[in-house]
């Protein structure tokens, strides 16, 4: 991917196109969950699995957002020729994650009422929820180990295996919501025992394939493999994006106890056009992913011309594929909501949140175009503020903006904290071209 001064495009949709497909079916997950207990159990059961989703994502993007940081890190010692590193930047973040996450999975189990509690959820709902999440929980370990071995493969520029995991994992959880929730009538508990399962076979699947595919990441007990040095690294690049991730799920959790006041309709309506939403969005995600990697092996490769190269085509790629799902959305969001068998009522309110928020996903692509690409240069701190900052405008703006959008003013403070994300990212990229525009004249004088 770094060896070529050509074909950016082409590379940008190789790398991408893959971790789209993982996040389609990772998202498959939640959908299935969500269709099949929707219309077997019924749309009370429906808003119990969706107001557990702020919960279960502080865990997801705790893990998914330290992964981030080591596969940025991956790419720039794989662009850089270095192999070696890799397979102790591999298994010290998987004990580290894996041991880490084990033991908040526990608590996590341990405080299910006490956090829902919290979250004010809504009585009728409150011991469906209570099941879903304690069962959901036991899940969170598999996940990490899953994720740093992802991360790993991605800075390898191997985004193809990921996907082939996702794949066993949602055949594997589809087929098991059908038999727990369709045939054991076993509800929402048996919707989370499905996902679990299917997350473990995921995660065995990736590690076999790592250790047969891939002689430098195969394990062999050797002290070096937890290496200072490399953890030191690993923590530097990843503690941004983590505070960020998480804080990002903090506000999550406000944010659902701010909607949970709309009553039961409300909350079964948004989660579920958040569902929709978060398939929707995968393109833009994924192709920041994908700068972020380019960017980070080029920079490790010492081509930074070609870096500022992958920003450039891939902001081009998100304008075109952000108008494209605008449209998709204004058409199709509020039949992508129905299909969950909620009533009349909920499927307005999410055709009403789609018509809000979409004219905004091209600001929103621009903005994780950008931010993919200060990640990849390794300026994390700068975009873990960007992204806290950004979660403040949010919520400000929901409370803040109740009184003029009533129900909307969800959609709208989410897009409206866009708009500020991408100036702030747009700022730094003006600034920082321009100090590099005079370091390079200072250094040819």
């Amino acid at each position: 991917m770094t060896k070529h001064n050509d074909g950016i495009a082409r590379a940008l949709i190789a790398f991408t196109v893959p971790l789209i497909l993982s996040g389609l079916l990772q998202q498959l997950y939640n959908w299935a969950d969500a269709f099949i207990v929707g219309n077997i159990v019924g749309e009370g059961a429906l808003a119990a699995v969706g107001a557990t989703h702020a919960i279960t994502g502080l865990f997801v993007m705790a893990i998914t957002g330290f992964t981030s940081g080591i596969s940025i890190l991956s790419a720039r010692f794989y662009g850089a020729g270095d192999m070696d590193v890799q397979k102790k930047l591999l298994f010290s973040f998987t004990a580290i994650l894996g041991v880490f996450f084990l033991a908040v999975s526990v608590a996590g189990i341990v405080g299910t009422q006490g956090m829902l509690r919290l979250l004010n959820t809504p009585a009728d709902i409150f011991d469906m929820a209570a099941g879903y999440l304690a069962v959901i929980l036991v899940g969170v370990p598999f996940l990490a180990v899953y994720n740093v071995y992802a991360a790993i493969l991605r800075g390898l520029g191997n985004s193809k295996a990921p996907f082939y995991g996702v794949l066993v994992s949602s055949v594997a959880n589809v087929a098991l919501d059908l038999l727990f929730v369709g045939a054991f009538h076993w509800g929402v508990v048996g919707a989370a025992a499905a996902t679990v399962i299917s997350q473990a076979l995921m995660t065995v699947f990736l590690v076999v394939y790592a250790v047969r595919k891939y002689e430098a990441l195969r394990f062999r007990p050797e002290r070096s493999l937890f290496e200072k040095g490399v953890i030191r690294q690993g923590w530097a690049i990843s503690w941004p994006i983590t505070v960020q991730s998480v804080m990002k799920s903090v506000g999550s959790l406000v944010l659902q106890n701010f909607m949970n006041g709309f009553g039961t309709a409300t909350v079964a309506a948004i989660t579920t056009a958040y569902r929709v939403d978060s398939v929707i969005m995968l393109p833009i995600l994924n192709l920041s992913t994908g700068i972020a990697t380019m960017t980070s092996q080029n920079i490790g490769a010492g081509e930074p011309g070609r870096a500022r190269r992958c920003l450039s085509v891939g902001m081009v790629m998100m304008g075109v594929v952000s108008l494209a799902l605008t449209a998709f959305v204004m058409v199709l969001g509020g039949p992508l909501v129905q299909i969950f068998g909620v009533t009349p009522e909920a499927v307005a309110i999410g055709r009403a949140f789609f018509q809000a928020i979409g004219i905004f996903y091209v600001i929103y692509g621009a903005a994780m175009a950008l931010r993919g690409y200060v990640e990849g240069r390794g300026f994390v701190l700068f975009s873990g503020i960007c992204g806290i900052l950004s979660l403040g405008v949010r919520i400000g703006l929901s409370y803040g903006l109740v009184g003029v959008f009533e129900g909307r003013v969800i959609a709208y403070a989410e897009a409206f904290s866009w708009v500020f994300m991408f100036l702030m990212y747009g700022a730094w990229y003006v600034l920082n071209r321009r100090r590099e525009h005079r370091a390079g004249i200072e250094l040819g004088s």
